[in-house]
């Protein structure tokens, strides 16, 4: 999957930063950091459906990012991100 462009609509933006203390520069980086992505649930409208990305910051920080990924034009609209769980990093780690 290649992603082109990444948008983050305002309100999430600030949910990342207040409960998750997640700045949208580090979705960027996790996204463009070769992460390891895998499809979600199907989406709301055909085509769209809803993944997760496992990747890393620039400065070591491990992260899960929900996306819808739009293929028309290759882009994720960004609706969550966290640090990843144990569980997670374990098998980030082992691929």
């Amino acid at each position: 999957m290649q992603i082109d462009f990444i948008v983050c609509p305002d309100d999430i933006e600030e949910k990342l930063a207040k409960k998750h203390q997640v700045i949208l520069r580090e979705v960027r980086q996790a996204l463009l950091n070769n992460p390891r992505i895998r499809f979600a649930e199907k989406g709301y409208t055909e085509g769209e459906d809803v993944y997760a990305a496992f990747g890393q910051t620039f400065g070591g920080r491990y992260l899960s990012v929900f996306f819808v990924f739009k293929p028309k034009d290759n882009t994720a609209i960004i609706i969550s991100a966290r640090d990843m769980t144990k569980k997670e990093r374990k098998a980030y780690a082992r691929k």
